[in-house]
């Protein structure tokens, strides 16, 4: 039987006590495909990919992985599954070798496999360091290394750049990349990071209250309201949510990434922008830049929610 969809989730739904995590999600992941569910923490990225991986059941529904159900067939489906947990915990007095032999051992994975890893994540110069000794984005760098053991077909991994540095977050990105080029693998990335989710995945998925809001290419996602346009724009203060009302339509003002940032996004650039215009002069308002950039997947997750993702 050919797989074409190595994952997937029909009707998923979960809940931990009040709080409704996933709400009847479908998903599917082709073979071969990087896909990034994108979303703030709380959207239920976390839970979902933990049902993918069989360590949280669902209440409902049915996820199945190469055509196959979790029950009955968990050490086969171990087996070609490569995780990394959003936080992963080492034994610090072992080293980076000792620490690779041991994840190895439980594949029957000898010393060859093992310096393959070190070479494909970058850890040649720590391969005798303690793992206690190692940085931010070096443990990481191990954590990757340690899914990717097996050759998995599947990698799951959740959020596997929060936290790290931008340098250390790129050297994350060109493994990744590497394994993109020179793979057949699927992969599923949680991230809440937009740049990364532009430069890795083939698909993006995004998710809010558990929920996924919508689904596509990056392509798809920013060219359907392609008519759209973005003014980004620095004042002495920002009118933050301020609804504008031009002619038969209205548009709001949104904070930007400091709080003499904003931007309004137009769907009329010839009648929206003056109405903006007068709007902040009757307002005695300054602009002191102003400029019109391509629409980006923060604009579109502000669209659809009406808050930035890390709000």
């Amino acid at each position: 039987m050919t797989v074409t969809n190595v994952i997937e989730v029909k009707g998923v739904w979960k809940s931990f006590k009040t709080v409704q995590a996933v709400k009847g999600i479908d998903l599917r992941i082709p073979k071969g495909e990087f896909v990034a569910i994108l979303g703030p923490n709380g959207a239920g990225k976390t839970t979902l990919v933990e049902m993918i991986e069989g360590i949280q059941k669902p209440d409902a529904g049915e996820i199945t992985i190469m055509g196959k159900k979790w029950k009955g067939n968990e050490n086969e489906l171990h087996g070609i599954i490569g995780l990394s947990l959003q936080e992963t915990r080492f034994i610090d007095k072992l080293r980076v070798t000792e620490t690779l032999n041991l994840f190895a051992a439980f594949f029957g994975l000898g010393r060859t496999r093992v310096d393959e890893i070190i070479n494909i994540v970058g850890l040649e110069e720590k391969r005798t360091s303690y793992v206690v000794n190692l940085s931010g984005g070096q443990r990481q760098r191990l954590a990757i290394g340690i899914s990717l053991l097996n050759n998995p077909a599947i990698l799951l991994l959740d959020e596997p750049t929060t936290g790290l540095d931008p340098n250390a977050r790129r050297e994350i990105w060109d493994i990744l990349q590497n394994l993109k080029e020179e793979s057949k693998t699927s992969m599923i990335l949680t991230t809440h990071y937009m740049e990364e989710a532009e430069n890795l995945c083939d698909y993006i998925v995004i998710m809010d209250n558990g929920n996924i809001l919508k689904e596509g290419t990056l392509q798809e996602l920013l060219e359907e309201d392609s008519v759209e346009k973005i003014v980004e724009f620095t004042a002495d203060h920002i009118p933050v949510n301020k609804i504008i009302y031009s002619g038969d339509s209205s548009f709001s003002v949104y904070p930007g990434e400091t709080k003499e940032k904003g931007f309004v996004r137009l769907n009329n650039f010839e009648t929206q922008l003056p109405a903006f215009m007068s709007f902040m002069k009757e307002n005695n308002i300054t602009i002191k830049h102003m400029e019109c950039r391509r629409k980006t997947l923060d604009d579109l997750f502000v669209s659809l929610t009406g808050r930035t993702i890390n709000e």
